[in-house]
């Protein structure tokens, strides 16, 4: 960084008294290769006259705009740093400054800039302050990411850009690319002044056994043209490759979306009276070759771009982006349905859930069947970041952003899912100091997080019906992974605490035991998502002494009823597990109602709700012969509320209850 505000210095310093009409002629032939959309020749132009001329607000507010526009966070931010030091710097620049910190992850300053942009707009500050508030969730985000392996795919990449792949049903490879050819008749077309980079084209790459990728190479001249064509989809039940093809055409409007990190590349270096506009084709796969290249139905080249098709597996909804009259936002995500002709139907905007005011664009169908497409409308953490729709046509629900770090803070696009959600490969701008798209393969992995125990017992504290937690010493905990049918062993300490390390999504079994107690087991799968989350889990120790009675929290049933809740389910296989555990006792499950109602219908009532609950330990495989069902009605209560004694609900809840004793051992 002070290497370039010294390279400032220096031209301050050598500025040449040079005429002020060459310089005119010079400024002049710049913007024609600005306004003309050919930021590569307009770059070269502007920092040309930097040499020669003192740098003025306008200079460095082109040089950043035309990093901007080649997609060059890293060069614009700092551009536009220098424009804003002036006092006459556009508002906008303000805005473009804000995102360009926030593309390169300095959120603190972005926030800041865009703060600063509300001021100087008011009428725009509803969408400043939103973005700078979207500063903050990408902090949280960023310092709580998700468990994933995430690697370059290096033989697929080049020092261009490369994006939006697609798997073949074989396991091969099609994606987007503007490398430069390596054949001799390729290097002579020419290239991209928007870039300087080569026209996109498609490329195919094999897969190998070992799952290593061989030589990419384009694919044949009836898909790739001299101009640009890709991304694409894939259907294999027609052998069908869907695919965007670019247009250059008369320019009819004067409105034009010139932002290159969206789908739609405006301009061709041919000239400012011509404008891209994006069709999709299909080509059906005949062995090695591609025959049948037929334009879409909605292809409307000359008002607005259809392009990025994606479809679904049985070839009935087809996705694609458009900026066609009636959008929500500069482009937006549409479908098309398969008519019963074959023929597809008139297309459909997805809808508010999906689009935005932004831009929408890069949609997938993974192989979970979920729709899967890039927005930089929707709260994210910079450019664009990938999100997952949740719910169908004409009922979305709400979308996900993937979050960190499948999507960063540059241009995050063009994912492929496995029928897990869990692995597959993604595009992103996420390491190039250029702004260039490379891809990368990412995995899920278990997160390993800290378990976190206590061993207790609960004890009656004398003279009431109060609990209080006691806790238990050196206990035996063995740790049992399903999964691996691994162990491990510890014990609680003085303060009955103990822990051990887990990954997320394993079975685990915790069995603790210790002389005097009964054995008891834990069956649990951790859900942490981090690292640093830790996760508590409670063990209480029952002593093994026998006819000492031991309450069952939590067995609640419906008013008049003995059918066992689904709440009480839960408690009740607590101490099926205690049987398992400790296989040679044998107990008596009873049950124990307060004094309403009369004494007849409490004994009926709590004897039917004793043997449904030792029906329900029966079902889960517990021998009958070990279980005694009791019905003691309001016989036993443990406080004054008999008859006739007024008492509140809280005392009555007291007696009502569900017991179990050993009666052998």
């Amino acid at each position: 960084m002070r290497l370039r505000f010294l390279y400032l210095l220096i031209l301050l310093a050598t500025v040449c008294a040079q005429p002020l009409a060459a310089q005119k002629k010079e400024i002049k032939e710049a913007d024609k290769y600005f306004n003309s959309f050919e930021y590569a020749l307009a770059l070269n132009a502007y920092k040309k006259l930097m040499e020669n001329k003192e740098p003025d607000v306008y200079l460095l507010e082109r040089i950043a705009d035309s990093y901007r526009l080649m997609n060059n966070s890293k060069e614009a931010e700092f551009w536009y740093a220098q424009a804003a030091g002036f006092e006459n710097v556009t508002p906008s620049s303000i805005y473009y400054y804000a995102e360009a910190a926030k593309r390169n992850g300095n959120y603190d300053k972005a926030k800041e800039l865009y703060t600063s942009y509300a001021r100087r707009v008011p009428e725009q500050a509803t969408l400043a302050m939103k973005q700078a508030a979207s500063c903050d969730t990408a902090i949280f985000w960023t310092n709580r990411p998700l468990s994933y392996e995430i690697s370059v795919e290096q033989a697929l990449n080049s020092s261009g850009v490369d994006f939006s792949p697609i798997q073949l049903p074989n396991g091969d490879m099609v994606f987007s690319s503007d490398r430069i050819p390596t054949d001799e008749d390729s290097k002579k077309k020419e290239r991209f002044n928007w870039t300087g980079n080569g026209f996109v084209q498609l490329y195919y790459a094999s897969m190998n056994e070992d799952s290593t990728w061989n030589e990419p190479s384009p694919l044949s001249k009836e898909i790739n043209t001299d101009f640009h064509n890709g991304p694409a989809a894939y259907l294999p039940k027609e052998n069908t490759l869907y695919f965007t093809r670019t247009n250059s055409v008369k320019r009819s409007q004067s409105k034009v979306n010139t932002d290159p990190t969206s789908w739609v590349n405006r301009g061709n270096g041919k000239g400012a009276g011509n404008i891209n506009r994006h069709e999709i084709f299909t080509a059906r796969r005949n062995g090695d070759e591609w025959v049948d290249v037929k334009p879409f139905k909605y292809n409307k080249p000359q008002e607005y771009s259809v392009g990025h098709p994606a479809i679904t597996p049985d070839g009935n909804r087809l996705y694609f982006v458009s900026d066609m009259p009636g959008g929500v936002g500069e482009t937006d995500i549409y479908y098309c349905e398969r008519q019963p002709d074959g023929n597809w139907g008139e297309p459909v905007n997805a809808g508010e859930v999906i689009n935005t005011s932004g831009r929408e664009s890069f949609p997938g169908i993974g192989g979970d069947g979920k729709l899967y497409f890039s927005s930089d409308g929707h709260v994210g953490l910079g450019g664009l970041d990938i999100f997952r729709a949740e719910g169908e046509p004409g009922n979305w629900t709400h979308v996900q952003n993937l979050m960190y770090p499948l999507n960063t803070s540059r241009d995050d696009l063009g994912i492929v899912v496995d029928s897990s959600g869990a692995q597959g490969w993604l595009s992103s701008g996420r390491t190039s100091e250029s702004g260039y798209d490379n891809i990368y393969k990412f995995r899920e992995v278990n997160v390993e997080c800290t378990l976190v125990g206590q061993t207790y017992e609960t004890v009656d504290q004398p003279g009431t019906h109060i609990k209080k937690r006691v806790m238990v010493d050196n206990v035996l905990l063995q740790l049992f992974e399903e999964n691996m049918g691994t162990m491990v062993e510890t014990h609680s300490d003085s303060s009955g605490n103990f822990n051990y390390k887990v990954e997320a999504g394993m079975q685990y079994t915790i069995r603790g035991s210790k002389k005097g107690y009964l054995t008891q087991t834990i069956l649990f799968t951790p859900d942490c998502r981090f690292s640093i989350d830790s996760l508590l889990v409670e063990m209480i120790m029952y002593r093994d002494t026998p006819n000492v009675p031991i309450v069952l929290e939590n067995i609640f049933y419906d008013l008049d009823k003995h059918d066992i809740r689904p709440d009480a389910a839960i408690e009740l296989d607590k101490l099926v597990r205690i049987l398992k555990a400790n296989p040679t006792i044998r107990i008596e499950l009873s049950s124990h109602t307060d004094s309403r109602q009369t004494r007849k219908y409490n004994q009926d009532l709590s004897e039917r709700r004793a043997r449904a609950a030792v029906d329900y330990i029966v079902s889960k495989g517990i021998e009958r012969s070990r279980l005694v069902a009791k019905g003691y009605g309001e016989t036993r209560l443990r406080n004054k509320c008999a008859d006739f004694v007024e008492c509140s609900e809280e005392d009555h809840q007291v007696n009502r209850r569900t017991e179990f004793k050993i009666i052998s051992k």
